[in-house]
């Protein structure tokens, strides 16, 4: 099982200079390895929405890629090539499973709902931007609730986009798609997760302590 520990960041960075050290022989899948476990073990986690099982996504990533390494082009992006290891597992496998969180249902979000739901509200007259006055008063943890309630193929390119900085060339060779589709499924992720945060934002007590109703809780 992969777990995080103190020690993993210093690990990493040690790895990832080695990796890239001029004249050196090439690097071992190993020392690769521990250049990506953090931000793939946090990807899983986000793609399944479950510890135990993001920590199996990783373990059973990193079991195929040792496999497989002799087929990673030494020189290109093994960040990108891992990735596309761990995706793969998760559609072929962990998708399938009952997962535990809520799905919001998103279906037919219209362009700028945020800026819909908050003129509906008056909050146009009390602001100057309204949404950003909204997105000011959510932490990392909501926005990261708002992307796990994405549907599947969504939430992976949100999750690559947003949380991991991929291009859309790296997200499209990642998830096995078109660039065409990546920009389709991102714009598409846009318009849900401004569904997703306002959700969010009204069972927080967020919109109505913007409106002057009851507070947040704090």
């Amino acid at each position: 099982m992969y777990a995080g520990n103190p020690n993993q960041t210093r690990m990493t960075e040690s790895a990832s200079a080695a990796a890239l050290a001029p004249n050196n022989p090439s690097p071992t899948f190993e020392t690769l390895l521990a250049t990506v476990l953090d931000g793939a073990f946090g990807t899983a986690l986000r793609y399944t929405r479950n510890r135990n099982d993001a920590e199996d996504l990783v373990q059973e990533a990193a079991l195929l890629a040792w496999r497989g390494f002799k087929s990673f082009e030494d020189g290109s992006n093994f960040k990108a090539w891992f990735f596309r290891i761990l995706t793969n597992c998760f559609f072929s496998k962990y998708r399938k499973r009952k997962r535990q969180g809520t799905e919001i249902e998103l279906e037919d979000t219209p362009e700028l709902y945020l800026y819909c739901q908050t003129a509906a509200i008056g909050l146009h007259a009390q602001v100057e931007d309204p949404a950003t006055a909204l997105m000011e008063k959510l932490d990392t943890e909501q926005v990261e609730e708002a992307i796990a309630a994405l549907p599947d193929e969504y939430r992976v390119v949100a999750t690559l986009y947003f949380i991991q900085d991929f291009s859309y060339q790296e997200i499209a060779d990642v998830v096995g798609v078109p660039v065409g589709t990546v920009r389709s499924r991102l714009h598409r992720s846009r318009r849900q997760l401004q569904k997703a945060l306002w959700v969010i934002a009204e069972g927080r007590g967020i919109v109505s302590a913007l409106t002057g109703g009851t507070d947040d809780g704090e």
